[in-house]
């Protein structure tokens, strides 16, 4: 699906874009995004030049990702525009980019799901460490207002108590010395670097801790067990679960995770960590798969994961989120899981 060419996510992107927050302080503005093909920088460009177009914010948006065969098809509709420019950058490598400044750096470039967790372990660590030290010495460099970083519910590691919702004071178990910690652990380091960068070069920083984010922006190369799940909803097919689905996750629709981004950008407090999830969205991985073959008229089937899949799955049963720090910013979801998991099927049917 070209999302930009539905007009049932046009219509869906316009009500987050008519959200009441201080745009004040976006307007004649400009933000750096990193990951900007990913499911959430595509939503959250998206919502930006429909803000622009619609409401006149004149914020200039500059992109980047690795591939710039993959933004020009992603971006067509912007790439001529004015308030519009792509960047093509591994930000793993020394930047090169033209002059340019940015009000805010939005950094969301990071490998999300389980096969590049197990394929490439060396590429995830380094792009949530040294990706990130790049970024923020870039942010210094230009001295940009605020850097965002998207950090993740992963980072809480295992939860051994049944009646615990992660705070943000909150740590749970990881065995650091297995390769599916590369992605936890990284996430983890990149947040200690947010909190240096702001000790001792005076930088003003964010982090959002995003649970298990969906939605129509997924990419077709997600490998995670609700994109699974999805793509087998939309083909009418059953729906495979690779476990015996007793894993309770907090989970977030794109648009409602772009939505606390620009929360948090706007409202949040330098050096604070946000989670962000909402109880109408926890749910067991087999209820999810149960759900989803509801709503496809299909059903649930079982079946081992092999070596490579195993490999990537996060070790931990239970990781739900405490959003009530966030929620004191004003930040209300739109969608529940069942919802937010309709919307998904009906966008990406279309």
């Amino acid at each position: 699906m070209d999302p930009t060419q539905n007009r049932e996510y046009l219509k869906e992107i316009e009500a987050y874009a008519a959200l009441p927050l201080p745009w004040e302080k976006l307007k004649d503005s400009s933000v750096l995004i990193s990951g900007a093909t990913g499911m959430i920088g595509s939503y959250l460009i998206d919502l930006l030049m429909a803000k622009n177009q619609l409401h006149s914010l004149d914020c200039k948006i500059y992109a980047i990702s690795r591939s710039e065969e993959r933004a020009r098809a992603r971006f067509a509709p912007y790439w001529d525009r004015e308030d519009f420019q792509y960047f093509s950058q591994d930000i793993n490598q020394e930047l090169t980019l033209p002059p340019f400044h940015a009000d805010y750096v939005i950094h969301g470039a990071s490998n999300t799901h389980p096969v590049a967790y197990a394929t490439d372990p060396i590429g995830t660590i380094l792009t949530n460490i040294i990706g990130t030290t790049h970024l923020l010495d870039l942010a210094d460099k230009i001295r940009c207002r605020r850097f965002v970083f998207l950090s993740s519910v992963e980072i809480y590691g295992e939860n051994n108590d049944p009646d615990l919702y992660f705070g943000e004071k909150d740590c749970g178990y990881i065995d650091c010395n297995t390769l599916r910690a590369g992605y936890p652990e990284s996430k983890r380091a990149g947040e200690s670097l947010c909190q240096a960068y702001i000790s001792q070069r005076s930088m003003d920083a964010v982090i959002l801790r995003l649970s298990r984010v969906y939605g129509p922006t997924m990419l077709a190369s997600d490998s995670k067990a609700l994109a699974q799940f999805l793509k087998k909803g939309i083909a009418r097919e059953d729906i495979v679960l690779k476990s015996l689905g007793g894993q309770y996750y907090s989970y977030t629709y794109v648009g409602d995770a772009v939505s606390a981004i620009l929360h948090i950008l706007l409202y949040g407090e330098n050096g604070e960590a946000y989670n962000v999830a909402d109880p109408a969205s926890d749910i067991t991985l087999k209820d999810l798969a149960g759900l989803i073959a509801d709503c496809a008229g299909t059903k649930v089937v079982y079946e081992l994961p092999d070596a490579v899949e195993t490999a990537g799955y996060s070790k931990a049963t239970r990781a739900v989120l405490d959003a009530a720090k966030l929620k004191k910013l004003g930040w209300i979801p739109r969608q529940t899981i069942q919802s937010g998991i309709r919307q998904t099927l009906s966008l990406l049917q279309d």
